[in-house]
């Protein structure tokens, strides 16, 4: 019951119509058009750019009697369009409709074009009827421009006593943007919009942080759980937006960052953890679209277990719903894996883990439908050494656990030939561990404390790896849970990724990776938000290299207030294949700190290497938090 409307293509990206139809701004203009379109029955639909489906997939056409399906591409001639054969477009005029309906935005030229073809007296309606207002466009002449819709959705609540605070920057500054602003929609659980506002960007690359507190105080609002609507106004080089989502309360029971949901919804979604002894896994469901999700559009399974268990009830426009995982699946446990079946109805959702009084929030990622298994993989390494990796942190064994749960994230993975490399912070390898050919339905947690006795009281990093000496095969897809647990407090945080290739100058596909501009991506350039006074903020710097690179980085820590006048730098050097953990408190003085300010905030810059972070709070009681970072 998925929804039949491409959302992103791998190969093309975002799909810039899909966000144009679901905008909930666009939502009221859209169902009035449906509603004008059946007034005047019978309707001619002219397709020309393959809109209409998309359309009636959001909307529903049912109330609306359709004449025949119009389309100007040859190729496009008798091929079925909402169950009918499309015809040529100089035909319309046959077609008896009393409205017609051209499904396409900027559609003026187009139905100037039409008018020899037009039924007499006909009322002529397009998608342009459904367009947001137009300041809040980027660009105005076409409207669907990628930068126009620069949009995410955000996990957002305040209970009073548990808050939640998203951190951005204004990173289109970087790109040439001379004025940018985020128009905000926030919706409570049920759907309904409870608060709407601009938040004008400070100029050049400053931060900007919207507090639930805040808000909750501005717009005079009792608790909430919804979802925030972010748009940017004034985009530029990036239609992608990113943050850091913390949740946190006024003691330690709530501590932990998660970033941006991945503005475009999947079929399928996997990497949600099965409860562990003592806890509670809640998996919030929030519709991203103007249309309910009917009952049985959203189910669960146990990871390799083909039986589905859906949800028996439906999930209202805009609306929240948060579930306990263990009522649809009861008797899973922790290290088993659950998958989403989504239907593309939402944005990459969170979970939520409660254990005692402690609580935590992640996200799920992107399962692919779309990938095969790569029979070039194993003879990669050739060319490009350890190829595909993924880096994640070991924290001070002396303080926390360190634990890695390989995750298959496409629907094709049937196992997952992987090992675990160790190196300490200088770059030295201390160990390898293979874990085989792990199936599609395994259950294996491996304790990196258990691997990493090398590295004694210190602190490196773990690098998965494809590992094909048993045989095997893989994608390139190649994902991982990482859970870290504080020793004394048994406060916990986790995070999850995916390979790439990084620090080669060779190139296989679109890796290594690159922000702006073609692949190989051989900078760094990310964001660090820094917490508020109470909070120190931690920073886990790695350098992965696919092959031997530049023996050191020359990797620049620039501190900013929150006007983006830069305060103070300092300098890192990092072993290839090493790693530094750093903390704000330790870099810079109390000083310093004191005229950064309040807002301030950091980038890692290096011009010689690709690096990846991982960012974090520390508080009181052992409380902490920990994620990958956000680069631009």
């Amino acid at each position: 019951m998925a929804l039949r409307i491409e959302t992103f293509d791998n190969l093309r990206g975002g799909n810039t119509l899909y966000k144009a139809l679901t905008h909930p701004h666009a939502a009221a203009p859209g169902r009035a058009l449906v509603a004008a379109l059946a007034a005047r029955p019978p309707t001619a639909i002219v397709d020309p750019l393959g809109a209409a489906e998309g359309f009636a997939e959001i909307f529903g056409v049912a109330a609306v009697e359709i004449a025949d399906i119009y389309v100007q591409d040859i190729a496009r001639l008798g091929r079925k369009v909402l169950g009918r054969c499309a015809m040529p477009v100089d035909r319309l005029t046959e077609s008896g409709a009393r409205s017609v309906l051209v499904a396409a935005f900027d559609a003026e030229r187009l139905i100037e074009q039409l008018q020899p073809y037009l039924p007499a007296g006909a009322e002529i309606l397009s998608l342009d009827a459904m367009r947001i207002p137009a300041e809040r466009l980027t660009n105005r002449r076409t409207y669907l421009d990628p930068l126009n819709f620069a949009t995410n959705f955000a996990l957002f609540r305040d209970t009073g006593a548990l808050h939640t605070r998203l951190v951005t920057a204004n990173y289109w500054a970087g790109y040439g943007s001379t004025e940018a602003a985020c128009w905000l929609t926030l919706f409570d659980g049920d759907g309904a919009v409870i608060a709407e506002w601009n938040e004008p960007a400070r100029p050049g690359i400053s931060e900007l942080t919207i507090d639930s507190r805040l808000v909750r105080k501005k717009f005079k609002l009792g608790d909430f759980a919804g979802q925030l609507f972010i748009h940017v106004i004034g985009a530029a080089g990036h239609d992608v937006v990113k943050y850091a989502l913390d949740t946190y309360s006024a003691g330690d029971t709530a501590l932990s960052c998660t970033h941006d949901a991945n503005a475009w919804p999947s079929e399928r979604y996997a990497g949600l953890p099965a409860p562990a002894a003592g806890e509670r896994v809640i998996l919030w469901l929030q519709n991203s679209h103007a249309a309910p999700i009917p009952v049985g559009a959203i189910g669960l399974n146990q990871m390799g277990d083909a039986r589905v268990i859906t949800l028996d009830e439906p999930i209202g426009p805009f609306a929240t719903r948060a579930v306990d995982v263990a009522e649809l699946l009861p008797g899973i446990a922790w290290p088993r894996q659950i998958e989403l079946h989504a239907g593309k109805h939402m944005v990459r959702p969170r979970y939520e883990i409660i254990e005692a009084r402690r609580r935590r929030i992640a996200h799920v990622n992107v399962e692919r439908s779309d990938l095969k298994p790569n029979p070039e993989l194993p003879e990669l390494g050739i060319l490009l050494g350890k190829g595909y990796l993924l880096p994640a942190p070991i924290l001070p064994r002396t303080e926390w656990q360190s634990l890695v749960l390989p995750t298959p994230m496409a629907v094709s993975q049937a196992e997952l030939p992987i090992a675990a490399i160790v190196y300490n912070s200088e770059g030295n390898q201390v160990t390898r561990h293979a874990f085989g050919r792990l199936p599609r339905d395994h259950a294996t947690a491996l304790p990196l404390d258990d691997i990493a006795g090398a590295l004694g009281d210190g602190y490196g990093h773990v690098e998965l790896v494809y590992d094909f000496a048993q045989g095997g095969e893989g994608d390139g897809w190649l994902h991982a849970l990482f859970r870290y647990r504080h020793r004394q407090s048994g406060h916990t945080a986790e995070t999850s990724f995916g390979a790439h290739v990084f620090n080669t100058l060779l190139v296989y596909r679109d890796e290594p990776q690159s922000y702006g501009g073609r692949p190989p991506g051989l900078s760094t350039r990310l964001f660090l938000r820094l917490g508020p006074d109470e909070y120190d903020t931690v920073c886990h710097l790695i350098y992965p290299a696919s092959l031997p690179w530049r023996a050191e980085s020359v990797t620049e820590f620039i501190l900013y207030d929150a006007v983006g006048a830069e305060i103070a730098r300092t300098g890192i050097a990092i072993p290839c294949s090493g790693s530094r953990l750093l903390r704000y408190h330790a870099l810079f003085d109390q000083a310093t700190r004191q005229r950064a300010g309040r807002g301030a905030y950091a980038i890692i810059r290096d011009m010689t290497c690709r690096l990846f972070g991982y960012h974090g709070l520390l508080g009181r009681d052992g409380a902490f938090s920990l994620d990958h970072m956000f680069g631009f």
